[in-house]
C-alpha cells in the first residue's frame, strides 16, 4: 500500500482477512509446500477506521460488499475498541487477517521524500511508530487476530549502507515483541528489490516476518514484478494486496496506481505462483483512489480474481 499521507490516502474503503475470536495460530503457515491447496483464497478487502467512526458500520460495509475478510486500519485506538470490534465482527461474519498500523506522523510516497518519512527507519519518527507497532501488537493479540502489517521503510538495498543496521535493529525489535504476543509482523514491500526484503528478514533472524506481497508496489517503485517476486519471497508470504499498477515514468513519483485488470500485473501468473506455494490464505483487495465508484471497483475485482481462482485453483 502506498500513500501521500494519511489524508490523501485513506483505507477508508478496503479490507483484508481474518480476525478471528478463536485461539491465535499465528505461525501457522499460510503458504506452505508438499501438498495441493485444499481450497482457493478468500477474497477480502483493506477497511479503515475513521478517528471517533463505529467500528461496526465499517464490518458491515465489508459484508455488504459480499467480502469475509478485511485487514483493518484505525485511524485512532485504545484497547477499549478491543470488545466493539469483537461484536461487530461475530455480527456480521466478517473476520480480521491483520492490524495494519502506519501512525504517527505523515508519510510521503515518493522517491525523494518517502525514505525520509514512511516506516520505522527515519530516526524522526522511528520511536514513535515501534511504539504503535507494539500497540498493534496487544491490540491484534487481545482480538485474537493473527497478524499485524506495516510498511517497515525503505529498506536499504545497499547492506553496508550505515542507515541498514539501524533499521535491521528498529525491525528486530517490533517482531520479537510480535513474537512474545503470538503476532506475526507482516512487511509490505515494493519500495525495495525482492533481494533487499529477503536480506531484511534473514538478517532480523528471528521467524517472525513474514511478507504482506502487494501485487502492484513493485510496478509502482520500478522495483519488478510480482510474478518474479514470487520466486524470492514465495516461502514467506502470509498476506496479499491485490492492486494494479503502471510503472513510473519519471524520477520523482511513483508510478500511477489504476484499477485491477487495467495496470501491468500479470494476475494469472501471480495466482499461479500463489498456488504453487499452497497459499490459501487471504487475498486482500486495495483500490487506493476514493470516489463513488470506489465500491465498484472493488466489486469488480472481486469478480475478476474470483474468476482466476477458480480456474487456476479447481
Amino acid at each position: 500500500m502506498k500513500q501521500a499521507n494519511f489524508t490523501r490516502r485513506t483505507f477508508v474503503q478496503l479490507a483484508g482477512a481474518g480476525c478471528v475470536a478463536g485461539a491465535v495460530r499465528p505461525f501457522e503457515a499460510s503458504a506452505q509446500s508438499g501438498t495441493p491447496a485444499s481450497r482457493g483464497p478468500r477474497i477480502g478487502m483493506v477497511a479503515k477506521v475513521h478517528a471517533g467512526a463505529p467500528v461496526e458500520a465499517v464490518i458491515k460495509r465489508v459484508q455488504d460488499l459480499g467480502l469475509p475478510s478485511c485487514q483493518l486500519f484505525y485511524e485512532r485506538y485504545t484497547m477499549e475498541d478491543v470488545r466493539p470490534l469483537k461484536e461487530a465482527l461475530s455480527k456480521y461474519g466478517v473476520s480480521v487477517s491483520a492490524i495494519s498500523e502506519h501512525n504517527p506522523g505523515r508519510r510521503i510516497f515518493n522517491f525523494y521524500q518517502g525514505p525520509l518519512t514512511v516506516g520505522i527507519i527515519p530516526l524522526e519518527t522511528r520511536k514513535a511508530r515501534i511504539d504503535a507497532l507494539k500497540f498493534a501488537a496487544d491490540f491484534a493479540h487481545a482480538c485474537g487476530i493473527a497478524s499485524i502489517h506495516s510498511h517497515l521503510g525503505f529498506i536499504p538495498e545497499d547492506p553496508n549502507d550505515p542507515i541498514y543496521p539501524g533499521a535491521v535493529g528498529a525491525i528486530r525489535e517490533v517482531s520479537e515483541y510480535c513474537k512474545d504476543k503470538g503476532v506475526m509482523l507482516l512487511s509490505e514491500g515494493g519500495q525495495e528489490t525482492p533481494t533487499t526484503m529477503l536480506r531484511m528478514i534473514q538478517d532480523v533472524g528471528n521467524g517472525n516476518v513474514f511478507v504482506n506481497m502487494d501485487t502492484a508496489n513493485l510496478i509502482l517503485y520500478g522495483k519488478g514484478n510480482p510474478v518474479d517476486a514470487m520466486d524470492v519471497l514465495g516461502h514467506l508470504v502470509r498476506g496479499i494486496h491485490a492492486k494494479d499498477g503502471l510503472f513510473p515514468t519519471g524520477t520523482r513519483e511513483l508510478g500511477e496506481e489504476v484499477p485491477i485488470g487495467k495496470g501491468k500485473v500479470d494476475f494469472p501468473g501471480f495466482l499461479q505462483k500463489l498456488k504453487a506455494v499452497n497459499y490459501t490464505n487471504v487475498i486482500t483487495i486495495e483500490r487506493e483512489a476514493e470516489g463513488p465508484h470506489q465500491g465498484e471497483e472493488i466489486l469488480g475485482a472481486k469478480a475478476y480474481i474470483q474468476r482466476l481462482l477458480d480456474r487456476i485453483y479447481a
